[in-house]
């Protein structure tokens, strides 16, 4: 029988560049149908409660916040599972928490719902420990039936009052589940985007790879590799808007500590690293990148059998920065030395932290107690011994190249403050004739974690070794000392591991650069790393084993399996 219906397309409306791959997190509850009229109220405003507790807490890096939305359509059965995830669905919602306040049927709410997303999609049990209504009852039944198909899940069994129609979480429960929401929306909203990286392996560096393959199934990236050609062509081709150029020198000249320009060459020099972030801005802007990376060494600027082309260390370092000329603005991880493992490392912190800069890293010299302690007695610098940076040691953490400005001065510091601490000297060494590079100590108290990304073909796998770190600043004398031993022009970021010896942190770094990113909770990261199947690395002998009030707990799906890496392995295949 032919149809009279007829029925147009439908033309989608276009979408702007902030409105693409933002995650969007759905709240719900399950719930018992047999139940009275008053629990079922309560059940409703539950979930409404649980979304309020982390809408407009969880920020992407530009610091907008992610949507959070919510249904009052209790799931007791199949066909509210399915009206739900129609709901989450025509929302764009891809991250997803349940909040039971009391029993339901496992198979026909949560794993019914669950059938209609995609088999990585976080997921979060957040529910009151209560006596009375079983909705922890039903969080570990569920929890351990999708353990046992191979769903990764976590709980949050936090505490809200037992009784009353709009119970109020803890602070504890929010914040658990703020950190679980970072990790999610790090996890979701960088699949299908991209960083650029230009040039190839800079320096035959094997742990700078770009590991295209292993990156995009991993986690979702892409990375567009541009030849530096380009760059080079519109640096000379002026591709760059030069009133912002005058201002962008400008907005330096009258804000820096010192700018070292003993030649007219030099000026003309710093012209053009300048333009130089403003041509990779906006070629980055037009490709929608979230991150980059510059090759640099040896081509662009120091093989002498081309022609010499300026040092982008200023460049790199405004865009980890959360200022530049303009005021503030989002941090845009990016590596030195198109080193891809570092981009990555930093751009995973960044979003999971809500912006924070991260800071890029020679691994230098690790200066063990003994060796402080020498150097003081050779300069004269008095000691009383219990000092942070004498008992352990530290590591001199140096790099013109990805220094974020906002290092060279604790969180918060307005950028004019900021600026009044750092230099920009002649670059030495191996860029004498190129430009200039960056100069500044960081101050000691800033904590974070420091970590690594790194890669291995023999599992086809990621792993993070990482470790809680905070920063220590000698005294001056002995500080300058330090530089002076390594590169007095580079900026320099002394680094204590929390719970690494100097042996274990010289024997297990993986690469020749560390990355750390301030006011990063060890548990985003946990969480993070549970989502992308990376393995945690953490091989200090003084690391306890968790730590209820940093770690977070250890899925079901991990000790049903003989562990965390082996369930990571076995995940893998």
């Amino acid at each position: 029988m032919k149809s009279n219906y007829k029925m147009s397309a439908t033309k989608l409306e276009k979408l702007s560049s902030k409105e693409i791959g933002k995650p969007v997190i759905g709240v719900f509850a399950t719930c018992d149908p047999r139940i009275d009229s008053d629990s079922r109220v309560r059940a409703s405003n539950i979930v409404k409660m649980v979304a309020n507790a982390i809408s407009g807490k969880v920020t992407m890096p530009d610091h907008s916040p992610v949507k959070v939305v919510f249904t009052d359509v209790l799931v007791d059965g199949e066909k509210q599972a399915d009206e739900v995830a129609e709901q989450f669905k025509a929302a764009g919602v891809n991250v997803i928490i349940c909040a039971p306040d009391t029993w339901a049927f496992p198979q026909l709410t949560v794993m019914s719902l669950l059938s209609h997303f995609d088999a990585d999609t976080p997921f979060n049990f957040t529910t009151g420990n209560s006596g009375p209504r079983p909705g922890v009852v039903f969080t570990h039944a569920t929890n351990g039936a999708l353990a046992q198909t191979g769903r990764l899940s976590h709980i949050n069994v936090g505490s809200w009052p037992d009784t009353g129609l709009e119970p109020e979480m803890t602070d504890d429960t929010r914040d658990a589940l703020i950190d679980w929401c970072y990790a999610a929306i790090t996890y979701q909203g960088l699949k299908g985007r991209r960083v650029v990286v230009f040039g190839h392996d800079s320096m035959g560096m094997e742990t700078a790879l770009p590991h295209v393959g292993a990156t995009r199934t991993s986690f979702g990236l892409e990375i567009t590799r541009l030849d530096m050609k380009l760059l080079s062509d519109m640096l000379q081709k002026k591709s760059y808007d030069g009133s912002e150029l005058k201002k962008l020198r400008s907005w330096l000249e009258e804000n820096a500590q010192s700018i070292e320009l003993p030649d007219s060459v030099d000026s003309d020099t710093l012209d053009q690293s300048l333009a130089l972030y403003l041509i990779v801005r906006d070629l980055m802007k037009d490709l929608n990148a979230v991150g980059g990376g510059f090759m640099s060494q040896l081509e662009w600027g120091s093989d002498a059998r081309g022609i010499p082309l300026p040092v982008a260390d200023i460049m790199e370092s405004l865009f980890n920065s959360t200022f530049d000329h303009n005021g503030p603005k989002e941090v845009i991880p990016y590596a030195t030395e198109a080193d891809v493992q570092a981009l990555l490392t930093q751009l995973f912190m960044t979003w999971l932290s809500g912006g924070n800069p991260p800071l890029f890293m020679d691994f230098r010299k690790v200066w063990e107690s003994k060796e402080v302690k020498n150097l003081c007695d050779q300069l004269g610098v008095p000691v009383k011994g219990d000092e942070d940076w004498i008992q352990k040691g530290f590591v001199d953490g140096v790099n013109s190249g990805s220094a974020s400005f906002d290092w060279a001065a604790m969180p918060g510091t307005s950028s004019r403050e900021i600026m009044k601490k750092i230099s920009f000297p002649k670059a030495v060494e191996y860029f004498s004739y190129l430009g200039n590079s960056i100069h500044f100590k960081s101050p000691g108290g800033i904590e974070g974690l420091a970590a690594r990304l790194a890669y291995s073909s023999v599992s086809g796998m990621f792993s993070m070794v990482w470790d809680e770190a905070s920063t220590v600043l000698p005294p001056e004398k002995l500080a300058q000392a330090i530089c002076d031993t390594a590169n007095p022009t580079w900026p320099h970021t002394f680094v204590v591991p929390k719970h690494a010896s100097m042996l274990e942190y010289k024997q297990y770094a993986p690469a020749n650069h560390f990355h750390m990113t301030w006011g990063l909770k060890r548990s985003r990261l946990q969480y993070w790393m549970d989502f992308a199947n990376v393995l945690s690395v953490t091989p200090w002998g003084d690391k306890p084993t968790f730590d209820e009030k940093a770690d977070r707990p250890l899925p079901l799906l991990y000790l049903l399996n003989g562990g965390e890496d082996q369930t990571k392995l076995f995940r893998k295949k």
